[in-house]
């Protein structure tokens, strides 16, 4: 449950609206579909696999086709998804502080993470699959998050053709959900979340600061990767 809705003030007490989301249920059950159909290939083809869930499609082939024709058609829709969010969560914002006037964003960003795209890198065309990544070419804008409690960054790309031009997405997880919920209690979630309104109880402990790498290291490990454009930090966070 690490989709959210963010205010955010940048260090220059600009406001900035942030959320982050992607195809939810649907592009998770395409791709189930298609996981399906592979396994089910390599049983015909009897090829042996460590673990059936490797199984995997030739390029060239109508399953291949079709595989990358849906998932194409997830990344777009989580794509409109967020335009549609973010148009609906700026609204709010505008009819409640803004009188209901229309408010120029000064930057927009919208970035895929998760996602698989074709491209030319080290002159070879090459399917580039980021998970838990976003692309950092040279001029690409991106989001990089941290935990509810934390700062976040937008960055823009380096270009860094070493990383297939790719930087983090989010801080990364140190602890697993589960095992978040063994540790914490919601003492620390609340202590760990002060000055941010946000939801204070025991369904989000998961999503508790602790949870996470410290988002500054995770930053300054990927210096040459992007360039930070602003440093965020939130004072609302709405979790779903």
């Amino acid at each position: 449950m690490n989709h959210f809705i963010e205010v955010c003030l940048d260090t220059e007490n600009q406001v900035w609206l942030m959320l982050h989301s992607g195809s939810r249920h649907i592009g998770n059950m395409l791709a189930q579909n298609h996981i399906d159909t592979g396994k089910e290939l390599a049983k015909l083809g009897n090829i042996k696999l460590p673990d059936p869930d490797l199984a995997y499609f030739v390029a060239g082939t109508p399953e291949f086709a079709a595989y990358w024709h849906d998932l194409q058609w997830a990344q777009n829709y989580a794509r409109y998804n967020r335009d549609v969010m973010m148009a609906r969560v700026k609204r709010i914002v505008e009819k409640h502080l803004a009188g209901g006037k229309p408010t120029k964003p000064l930057l927009e960003v919208n970035c895929h993470h998760n996602y698989a795209e074709k491209e030319v890198h080290f002159g070879e065309d090459v399917y580039v699959t980021r998970k838990g990544a976003v692309r950092a070419k040279e001029e690409d804008y991106g989001i990089i998050p941290g935990s509810m409690g934390a700062k976040s960054f937008i960055v823009k790309g380096k270009g860094n053709h070493e990383s297939y031009c790719s930087c983090s997405h989010g801080a990364g997880r140190l602890l697993s959900r589960n095992k978040a919920k063994n540790v914490y209690n919601l003492d620390d979630l609340i202590a760990q979340t002060k000055g941010v309104e946000c939801r204070k109880d025991r369904g989000v402990l998961d999503e508790i600061p602790g949870a996470y790498k410290p988002i500054e290291q995770v930053m300054a490990n990927q210096s040459d990767l992007v360039e930070v454009v602003a440093t965020l930090k939130q004072v609302l966070c709405v979790k779903g």
